[in-house]
């Protein structure tokens, strides 16, 4: 359960997807909806300098309606970019490309990768092979790409699905400044920001007298 001191409220169900923006600032709640094991991916993507101080966006599509595509035993769904003819309704500042696949075996993926973009491979099920060297990879296990262009292959020589994510971004080029979940250019800006924070200025205003509901249910 999402809720945040802009308004925002939804309630993420299996396969749904949530992005968000932080942009100058956003105080949030993630809470679960329900008793049990919950398994999801989040993914933190940076901003670059001139889009920092924009204002908290919020985006949640349902499973249904994030953008899919099937060709030759391989599935795909398009969190951000686009894949096999289809494209992510999502807007991402940050020039991002985020793919869900699905290979069944015996099927052979070929996906461009354009070639100024840091990629990796994430695979969450089955065994696979992937790129021109034929790196073997299993479940919970991370490739990172080389970027020479060449985009991704990966076959499933395996007998059961092989289901993985594709994530890439163009580097922005920038110097980082990182505290807790504040991510600016330099120190003095992150300093400044836990300043505004603990004031509630400069876009933390809203944070002052706002609390998660879901959370005063839990507690209670």
């Amino acid at each position: 359960m999402h809720e945040d001191f802009e308004g925002h409220k939804g309630s993420i169900k299996a396969g749904d997807l949530q992005w968000m923006t932080a942009g100058r600032g956003i105080v949030h709640s993630e809470m679960p909806a329900a008793e049990g094991t919950q398994k999801g991916l989040q993914l933190w993507i940076n901003l670059s300098s001139k889009h920092k101080m924009i204002q908290p966006r919020y985006q949640e599509i349902p499973s249904e309606d994030i953008a899919e595509a099937s060709k030759d035993g391989i599935k795909v769904r398009i969190i951000a970019g686009e894949s096999l003819g289809a494209k992510s309704p999502i807007y991402t500042r940050t020039p991002t490309m985020y793919l869900d696949f699905t290979l069944k075996p015996g099927s052979h993926l070929q996906q461009p990768i354009p070639k100024s973009y840091n990629a990796f491979v994430y695979v969450l099920e089955g065994e696979g092979i992937f790129g021109p060297h034929h790196h073997d990879s299993t479940a919970h296990n991370l490739l990172l790409l080389s970027g020479s262009g060449d985009g991704l292959e990966a076959w499933n020589k395996s007998a059961k699905p092989l289901r993985f994510i594709l994530v890439g971004g163009e580097p922005l080029g920038e110097p980082v400044a990182q505290l807790g979940p504040f991510v600016m250019n330099t120190q003095q800006e992150i300093d400044q920001t836990v300043e505004d924070f603990d004031n509630y200025t400069n876009g933390f205003e809203k944070a002052k007298h706002w609390r998660s509901q879901a959370r005063i249910r839990l507690d209670y």
